[in-house]
């Protein structure tokens, strides 16, 4: 069974960090980008970032460039998600999902599959 499980989020102040694990199992990351997107209440999934097969190729949304870091480590079989210096409107649930590469994380969200349960991000003083 292909299954993705998104793990660390939690509360963190402003101007925190966290870092978000996305582990698989029943299949290889080798052959899989993964990407990351979160979703409020009321509002469409959005993509956040995506990272290649190879792990050479990371996207980032504008709105988390230079403040969030993509990697991945295949020999974990996991993809992480460093966020840094984290706004109020961070706050979601950050999903994990996976396709033959990142060309629709932003504009195809739903073309992703093998999606976890979520993991909550809560920015708040």
């Amino acid at each position: 069974q292909l299954q993705l499980v998104e793990s660390g989020g939690g509360l963190v102040q402003p101007g925190g960090s966290l870092r978000l694990s996305c582990a698989a199992s029943g299949f290889t990351l080798d052959y899989s980008a993964i990407g990351w997107f979160r979703q409020v209440p009321g509002k469409e999934r959005e993509g956040v970032s995506c990272i290649s097969s190879s792990g050479g190729s990371t996207n980032y949304a504008d709105s988390v460039k230079g403040r969030f870091t993509i990697s991945k480590d295949n020999a974990k079989n996991t993809v992480y998600l460093q966020m840094n210096s984290l706004k109020p409107e961070d706050t979601a649930v950050y999903y994990c999902a996976g396709d033959r590469d990142c060309s629709g994380y932003i504009t195809r969200p739903w073309a992703f599959g093998s999606w976890g349960q979520g993991t909550q991000v809560t920015v708040s003083s």
